[in-house]
């Protein structure tokens, strides 16, 4: 139970935060929640895991009386993501246009910047060398007598044993 109506009923907090971040976004980025949540629904779900929108810059009118014209949609995308969302910028912008009612944007400016927290590559797991192994490891660099380039040798070494397959009799 996030919060409650006058009237008892429990609201969802996504709901709630909705109505709080809605008017940043708006003010900030022209944009609104519901876009950036329904992307997945507008660009697909190839495209959605690697863009997402950022903001919507509307052109600047001198005098109210100035025709309108159509704002343009910055949209954040990763590597060959980019190439994609460019070929399907058409069939994006009518569906971005269609979720908003109206013809609000005539083109999409691609942006290429990281978008998913990825935590970088997991770090691999070596096997555990043999007894054979460190000790073949162990003579092999014993004759270098900088103890930092023995120890960095003896790690590299270790790394690659590790990466390859023990030989089972």
């Amino acid at each position: 139970m996030a919060g409650r109506t006058p009237y008892g009923n429990p609201v969802p907090v996504s709901d709630l935060a909705t109505a709080i971040l809605d008017p940043v976004l708006r003010k900030r980025a022209g944009i609104s929640i519901g876009l950036v949540q329904s992307w997945e629904e507008i660009a697909g779900p190839r495209l959605a895991s690697r863009s997402r929108p950022e903001k919507i810059q509307w052109p600047r009118r001198m005098h109210e009386d100035d025709p309108f014209e159509p704002a343009v949609l910055v949209v954040a995308c990763e590597g060959m993501a980019a190439l994609h969302l460019q070929h399907e910028t058409g069939e994006i912008i009518n569906r971005v246009n269609a979720f908003l009612g109206f013809t609000a944007i005539g083109r999409i400016r691609i942006v290429q910047k990281p978008v998913t927290a990825d935590k970088g590559r997991p770090k691999p797991t070596f096997r555990p060398l043999t007894v054979a192994e460190k000790t073949k490891l162990s003579g092999t660099v014993e004759l270098i007598e900088d103890e930092g380039l023995r120890a960095s040798l003896e790690r590299l070494g270790a790394t690659i044993l590790g990466e390859r397959k023990s030989k089972t009799p």
